[in-house]
């Protein structure tokens, strides 16, 4: 679901719901303008705007648990990388190749999530990236006795942990926002901005609160679906933990 186009979308909704809130104020008979059938309205607005408040509030906490779970498994990778290179060290000098790899796919992971520019991001297209290659030069070291047989099977423990969580983001980045949700709350806000339309003078000032209202509400709803691509979008997940794992590997 495209952030940009969604927020316009939205944004048509709700300001095209007060523009029509304006020409219903002017077609509509006098009595159905009446002070008790707009303290009816008003009513009925409340009950609309409270129902709405929840499924927002449902809609920030669920773009918000995605954003937070993401961050928590970067952090967590990024310490089991370390953790994979310190445990390799203890192997041996045999395990240098695999420490070698480890790092090599740790450079190239992070120039696929977060590329600076577009040269970056070419480059980590043209180039293959296969992490089980990692888990099978763990595999092909030799023991010689029973703690570098130790440290192998932890070592494979350890990569294969890597592996799960990489393919757990990876699948998770496929999780989109709740469309019924979404329309649900666009629906409300535009009977709400059109209830606004029709309770107030059609003026300059109420046009330009109208609008500005309208670019507010569209642009929380960009950072909702925003904070459901934590690792492509515009509130892209730190890559700090990361870089910080990359500086201590091979030392």
């Amino acid at each position: 679901m495209n952030s940009f186009a969604t927020s316009a979308i939205v944004f048509a909704c709700v300001f095209g719901g007060a523009l029509l809130g304006f020409l219903l104020r002017r077609i509509l008979p006098n009595h159905h303008l009446s002070p008790e059938s707009r303290d009816l309205v008003k009513l009925g607005i409340g009950t609309i705007a409270t129902m709405s408040a929840l499924v927002l509030g449902l809609l920030v906490a669920s773009a918000k648990s995605t954003y937070d779970a993401q961050s928590r498994e970067v952090t967590e990778m990024s310490a089991k990388i370390i953790l994979l290179d310190r445990v390799l060290a203890h192997y041996g000098p045999d395990a240098k190749e695999a420490r070698e790899q480890l790092k090599e796919i740790v450079t190239l992971a992070l120039v696929r999530m977060w590329p600076k520019n577009h040269a970056e991001r070419s480059l980590a297209a043209a180039k293959p990236f296969r992490a089980e290659v990692l888990y099978d030069k763990i595999q092909d070291l030799v023991p010689t006795n029973d703690v570098q047989r130790g440290i192998q099977n932890r070592a494979l423990s350890i990569a294969f942990d890597i592996g799960q969580m990489r393919w757990l983001m990876i699948e998770q980045g496929y999780s989109p926002a709740s469309l019924p949700l979404i329309v649900v709350v666009v629906f409300s806000l535009t009977i709400s901005f059109m209830s606004f339309g029709l309770n107030a003078p059609p003026n300059g000032t109420v046009l330009a609160t109208f609008l500005l209202s309208a670019l507010s509400v569209s642009g929380v709803m960009f950072l909702i679906l925003e904070m459901y691509t934590p690792l492509g979008g515009y509130l892209e997940v730190s890559d700090a933990p990361m870089r910080a794992a990359l500086g201590y590997l091979g030392q």
